[in-house]
């Protein structure tokens, strides 16, 4: 129960970090190369980001040496799921309906490969 805690927490760790990347990335709309680097290089959400990242892969090194990697690396897809759901509200984003039926087959596939999961 505990591993799957954490691959959950690792998985929306990764999801917000995708937030935080495209919110430094719309800081590059509407301009220049060089303008937008310099405005991404100088956003705490950037940063934030990066750290954001930094925590997760420590977190996914370490339940790497629990679970075997057959069975954890499934959760990344769940950000597949996660991550529009997420900019739909923050950023307004749309997905349509094949969206949605593909997001059913990833998550009967997540829960396929998660039923009877060795660990290690």
């Amino acid at each position: 129960m505990f591993d799957t805690l954490c691959l959950i927490g690792f998985t929306i760790m990764l999801a917000c970090g995708q937030l935080l990347f495209k919110s430094a990335g719309l800081l590059m709309r509407d301009r220049p190369f060089q303008e937008g680097v310099l405005a991404v290089a100088t956003a705490p959400t950037f940063y934030l980001a990066l750290v954001l990242y930094g925590a997760a892969t420590a977190l996914w090194i370490w339940i790497l040496s629990r679970v075997q990697l057959s069975v954890a690396y499934p959760w990344v897809g769940a950000g597949v799921l996660i991550v529009p759901c997420l900019s739909y509200f923050v950023y307004g984003d749309r997905v349509n309906g094949y969206y949605w039926i593909g997001a059913v087959f990833i998550v009967i596939g997540i829960v396929l490969t998660q039923m009877g999961g060795a660990r290690t």
